[in-house]
């Protein structure tokens, strides 16, 4: 008889949970069915920067990870990888997708019911008066051993932990997209310091050679001023030169040590840990002839700063969906089911047990207009990482017009730069023949020769800095990652 009633029990009880379950499909809050289109329909595939094609874009696709190999420069190759291994701040971003990781962990293992296990003595002592004719008093004692189980478990009826399942997701999908945001800004971080190095260091080298042409000239003039040939205004006029040819090394040396200290961070390793690697003279790289930047749509799909806006709009969706569970009842199960009694022994009798279910329903329907200010607020969340969505893509469409315009710009410049450069050349080639021919002073060559070398200073600042456009451009596209996750997605 006992064993048939407990059998209708558990029926009854899982007839009971099975309705709650059903009753649990109903989950409030919108459904997230991604931002609004940003970008009109007639722009979907160009915008007018895209679409100005010359021979500097291409519309093909870029390459997305280690476009840094297009600058055909092995030393870069080399504390680009580095740094995508040692970087400090590439960990940090690691770590907080695994801390986003995490977190889903935890929503979803809060959808499902807690067990715990318990083991309890109690030892009970009361007093006894032993009778109304007894004046003296003793004491009783008993003993109580239990082991059971305790479950609990909140019955998701209108979806609200779902929500919260839903919004850590998209958090942790945001929290990929940042590692690859981190890997984009640091490819493009090691490669603008290398360039600047490389600019420095030729600099270096250029500024030492027009400290010698500048102290020959002087000299020249010394020796003119001692045969009376000349004035000292003259021979001060090419001090003074000197000493602004002299200005411009310590400054230059200064730089280089900064920008070889903060590529070395970059990588992780500490300052002059890469000084051995850069030692050996190279020139500024330059970029490719032509270069592939997509259209529009395509990097909306391929920078992951847009994918980190998106991912959150859509957890801050999801929010409103958890404000919104929050002003309906609540339901959770309570229960218990154990064995023991007033002896040790008991423990051993399991057909004699003790079970408890608690079901406690909750709904704070008088909070003053708390949860639906709750509501509000979320919906205003949501509406912020909107707009910061259209922002992001709006400054990212911006940021690939900029830098295509800059990069245009730049080549134009540093061409003529390299034209004045080859110009110089070739006037100090003439002036050298000649002086050897006797038809021109020494001043003349040494002034052509330093002209020369003013020129090439100038065009390896041309050359960097439209190499750093270039990197720029890159950045702007949101390469430097892969599709390939470098951790793990849950």
């Amino acid at each position: 008889m006992k064993h048939t009633s407990r059998s209708s029990l558990f029926r009854r009880n899982l007839l009971i949970v099975s309705a709650l379950a059903l009753l649990g499909a109903c989950t409030v809050g919108s459904d997230y069915t991604g931002p609004q289109q940003v970008l009109p329909a007639t722009t979907a595939g160009a915008s007018p920067g895209f679409a100005r094609a010359d021979t500097d874009f291409r519309t093909d696709a870029p390459q997305m990870a280690d476009w840094w190999q297009s600058l055909n420069d092995p030393v870069l190759d080399r504390i680009e990888q580095q740094a995508l291994s040692g970087s400090p701040d590439l960990a940090a971003a690691r770590a907080r997708f695994d801390q986003a990781r995490s977190t889903l962990r935890l929503e979803r293992a809060n959808s499902a019911p807690s067990v715990s296990a318990s083991a309890v003595y109690a030892h009970l002592r009361t007093p006894d008066t032993g009778g109304q004719n007894n004046s003296s008093s003793s004491n009783n004692s008993s003993n109580f051993y239990n082991l059971g189980l305790t479950a609990s478990w909140e019955i998701d009826l209108f979806g609200g932990q779902h929500r919260k399942v839903e919004a850590a997701g998209a958090r942790l999908e945001a929290a990929d997209a940042s590692v690859a945001d981190a890997r984009v800004s640091l490819t493009s971080a090691v490669a603008q310091t290398y360039i600047r190095f490389r600019e420095s260091q030729q600099g270096i080298v250029l500024a030492r050679q027009a400290i010698r042409q500048s102290e020959a000239l002087l000299d020249f003039e010394e020796q003119r001023f001692s045969q009376g040939v000349t004035t000292r205004a003259d021979v001060d006029r090419s001090r003074s030169d000197l000493e602004q040819a002299r200005q411009l090394l310590p400054p230059l040396k200064a730089q280089a040590d900064v920008y070889a200290n903060a590529l070395a961070i970059l990588a992780g390793q500490t300052p002059g840990a890469l000084d051995q690697l850069l030692a050996d003279m190279a020139p500024v790289p330059l970029p490719p002839a032509d270069i592939a930047v997509g259209d529009p749509q395509a990097l909306l799909q391929r920078r992951p700063d847009i994918r980190v806006a998106e991912r959150k709009l859509k957890a801050q969706t999801a929010e409103i969906g958890v404000a919104e569970a929050a002003r309906f009842p609540s339901l959770n199960l309570f229960g218990i089911i154990g064995i023991g009694g007033a002896k040790s022994s008991d423990l051993t009798h399991l057909d004699d047990f003790t079970a408890i279910s608690a079901p406690m329903l909750q709904w704070n329907f008088l909070d003053f207009g708390r949860a639906k200010a709750q509501v509000n607020e979320e919906r205003a969340r949501r509406d912020e990482a909107e707009a910061q969505y259209k922002s992001t893509v709006l400054g990212a469409l911006r940021d690939v017009e900029d830098a295509m315009g800059n990069f245009r710009a730049a080549r134009e410049n540093t061409a003529s730069l390299a034209r004045a450069e080859a110009s110089a050349a070739r006037i100090a080639t003439v002036q050298q023949e000649r002086y050897s021919q006797g038809v021109a002073s020494m001043p003349e060559q040494l002034t052509a020769e330093l002209d020369h070398t003013m020129a090439m200073q100038a065009l390896v600042e041309g050359k960097a800095e439209l190499t750093g456009n270039f990197v720029l451009l890159q950045k702007a596209l949101g390469l430097g990652w892969s599709d390939a996750p470098s951790v793990k997605k849950e």
